[in-house]
């Protein structure tokens, strides 16, 4: 067991870098908008979402390498693509020089959210698959707890400290990226490449009271009771297909990537001065790994269901609080407070839940496909809505922008309760029988 924590650990640094690269531009936000002079629709579409549209790359065809070449290679080679991301935007000159080292760290973004998840799913004991897979959720906060701690550490160090806050990602990456060569191939993506010895000998390791022949029977009925020309598309698969959809909305209409993009200028917005407002989002790390962890202890226990409604009330509570304090100019340290309570409950539901949920769902011929689909979701809504928010801020305001955001949280909850399947302690063989038939999954 202890071999495989450390696999599934290691695979679940892609989601640090992913957590750290998402979070670190917070911090050179305005000061590349004053360096550029650029407007707001160009510095909101280009220069902050540029890394996310790359994401959305990422996310769409991720499953290719990831089924291809196999979940390691894929990891592998996103952590090249961060150290070359955090080096070329520490250097760049322009504005589309650095947009266009963005996208590339986007792209290791993207597909590491169909890899890892997948490759710790694929290796983890069905009764410990949501802790370990949560590895991944719990990298991620880390990441984003130290982007905004290095952002704060950085800040005024010279009138180019935007630099080093991009460029100190490669260190963690070249890390990550030497990690990755000692790490085993997926035995079931093995398996389905036919190469039983090499999955044998990995699945030993893995689990050496488990029966082998059994796993391969097991993956060679789901897979032929499927066509191989399946597509996710196909009717049959038309539950799966929605859960992953409304998982990965509602992920996004949380409003939690707008906010951790802008986090520093929605404290300003909220009357916290520059400094105020990056030692505030480095407390908002900080909540954000806490409640994960706890999450994380809780997801085999309690199941993803009950997560899901413990965030979506605090969603509900939080976000439409904040939404009062800019309304009626509340001001001071209420705003920070009720943020906090918005990433608590982002932590402990949807934040845990969404990346573990979704590798679970799918059939293993259909897994990466399906996880593309999902990613994809949550990437293109994660671009969409982080290029308004200074547009919006500026027209509409803050207040109403948050309202939006409760509203849909609302939803959320309806959606928990009347359609999202339970899916702890079942193997994926188990769970794509029980998925196709909804049987035995709202418990």
């Amino acid at each position: 067991m202890k071999q495989v924590f450390y696999w599934s650990l290691v695979a679940a640094l892609a989601g640090f870098l992913f957590g750290f690269d998402t979070v670190v531009i917070s911090g050179a936000d305005k000061k590349l908008q004053t360096l550029w002079d650029s407007s707001d629709r160009f510095h909101g579409f280009v220069v902050m979402a540029m890394a996310l549209w790359g994401t959305v790359v990422g996310a769409i065809f991720g499953g290719i390498p990831t089924q291809r070449f196999g979940r390691k290679q894929t990891l592998l080679w996103i952590g090249i693509f961060y150290t070359i991301s955090a080096l070329g935007s520490a250097l760049a000159n322009d504005p589309i020089t650095f947009a266009g080292f963005r996208f590339l760290g986007g792209l290791g973004v993207g597909i590491s959210t169909i890899a890892a998840p997948a490759y710790i799913s694929e290796i983890a004991p069905s009764q410990d698959r949501g802790r370990l897979v949560g590895l991944y959720q719990f990298s991620l906060v880390l990441g984003i707890l130290l982007a905004f701690v290095s952002n704060y550490l950085l800040s005024g160090i010279g009138n180019h400290d935007w630099r080093w806050m991009m460029g100190v990602e490669a260190f963690p990456a070249v890390f990550y990226t030497f990690l990755c060569l000692k790490i085993p191939m997926s035995p079931r993506w093995l398996i389905t490449k036919n190469r039983l010895n090499e999955a044998k000998a990995i699945y030993s390791k893995i689990n050496p009271n488990g029966f082998f022949d059994e796993l391969v029977s097991e993956i060679k009925v789901d897979n032929s009771k499927h066509n191989i020309k399946d597509s996710i598309f196909f009717s049959k698969y038309r539950f799966p297909l929605k859960l992953a959809f409304l998982v990965a909305f509602f992920n996004q209409l949380s409003g939690i990537n707008a906010f951790l993009y802008y986090a520093p200028r929605i404290f300003e917005e909220g009357g916290l001065g520059e400094s105020t407002s990056l030692l505030s989002s480095v407390g908002i790390g900080v909540t954000n790994l806490i409640f994960t962890f706890i999450g994380i202890s809780l997801i085999d226990k309690l199941g993803r269901r009950q997560l899901m409604y413990i965030g979506s009330f605090g969603y509900i509570i939080s976000l439409s609080l904040v939404a009062c304090a800019f309304f009626f100019q509340w001001g001071g340290i209420l705003i920070p407070i009720f943020l906090f309570i918005f990433i608590a409950s982002h932590a402990i539901g949807q934040g845990t839940v969404i990346w573990v949920f979704i590798s679970e769902i799918f059939p293993n011929h259909l897994r990466n496909a399906g996880q593309s689909f999902g990613s994809s979701v949550h990437w293109v809504l994660a671009a969409i809505i982080p290029s308004f928010i200074p547009i919006l801020f500026s027209s509409i305001g803050a207040g109403v922008v948050f309202l939006f955001f409760s509203f849909f949280m609302m939803l959320q909850l309806i959606f928990v309760h009347s359609m999202m399947p339970e899916t702890r302690g079942i193997s994926l063989e188990k769970l794509s029988e029980n998925l196709s038939n909804k049987k035995g999954l709202f418990k």
